[in-house]
């Protein structure tokens, strides 16, 4: 059975950013009222009330939200253009459109569809994408489609083109669940919706192969987890979000890697459900959560 879940029907999310200055609240909130809209929830953050930047995330029901959305849209972009803010509206009760490319390591992957199925994660998962089929029957099991594009030797970009065919028009979002695979920069301009990655913390410091085994070497005391948007350099893309846990010496390679996976399927949950709740405003190559 599903766990319960409170109903977004007519519930909009705006999320705002740009130059502060006095009196964005206050625009804000009538813009909402005026629109006929009730607020249920706000968040903001300045980094500088004297000439920095300021965020803000508000959710608000409006009766009949669909039909109304355009006008509301229209008067945010009369609002907000002198203002200088950059905003987006979404219906909170329509859910993005989630793909999951993942190899044959299957943790992050289950706990994704897993989740899903639980009512957890508010977002359709249209596919699963994969360069082996190791884990195509447990993604079948949860009557989602999975699709098989392997991808060998040095030149990806065949791969590549046959996994922008299946995604691009189709999905909102990518996330990457363990999917041993460089992707391209090339890839990222194509495909043109945010792509979410997951790896072990000790990059760069255990970069390569085995880093449990070379985090065991080492003596490590804590192992973790980020996940972030990718961007063309690699794993320094916008941190969504990280954690760690405390391991010592009485553990084995294997043992450190069990710990990781755990701590690395709570972590990309957690990013996706952010991601998916509309809770993230990248800055730069930061990002604020609310």
């Amino acid at each position: 059975m599903n766990a319960p879940t409170r109903s977004l029907q007519d519930q909009a999310c705006l999320t705002i950013h740009g130059p502060d200055q006095p009196g964005l609240v206050a625009a804000v909130t009538a813009l909402i009222t005026r629109n006929k809209g009730n607020i249920v929830s706000l968040d903001q953050y300045s980094d500088d009330a004297n000439g920095g930047a300021f965020y803000q995330r508000v959710t608000f029901h409006r009766t009949g939200l669909a039909a109304a959305v355009s006008e509301i849209e229209a008067d945010l972009d009369k609002t907000m253009r002198p203002l200088q803010l950059g905003w987006t509206l979404t219906d909170q009760s329509v859910p993005k459109r989630m793909a999951i490319l993942a190899s044959t390591s299957d943790h992050c992957l289950l706990e994704l569809l897993w989740r899903h199925r639980r009512g957890e994660l508010p977002v359709a998962i249209p596919m699963v994408i994969s360069n082996h089929t190791k884990t195509a029957d447990h993604v079948r099991s949860f009557s989602i489609p999975f699709f098989h594009v392997p991808s060998q030797g040095q030149d990806k970009a065949a791969a590549e083109a046959k996994i922008l065919e299946l995604l691009i028009g189709n999905v909102d979002f990518v996330v990457l669940a363990r999917y041993m695979q460089i992707i391209s920069e090339d890839f990222l301009n194509q495909i043109g919706v945010p792509v979410i990655n997951i790896h072990h913390s000790f990059l760069p410091a255990f970069i390569g192969a085995s880093p449990y085994r070379k985090a065991k070497e080492r003596g490590v005391k804590l192992i973790g987890a980020t996940s972030h948007y990718v961007t063309k350099d690699l794993d320094e893309g916008p941190i969504i979000e990280q954690d760690v846990a405390r391991v010592d010496h009485s553990m084995s390679a294997a043992d450190l890697q069990a710990r990781g996976a755990y701590v690395e399927r709570a972590v990309l949950s957690r990013a996706v459900q952010w991601h998916a709740q509309d809770r993230v405003i990248r800055h730069g190559n930061q990002t604020i959560v609310f």
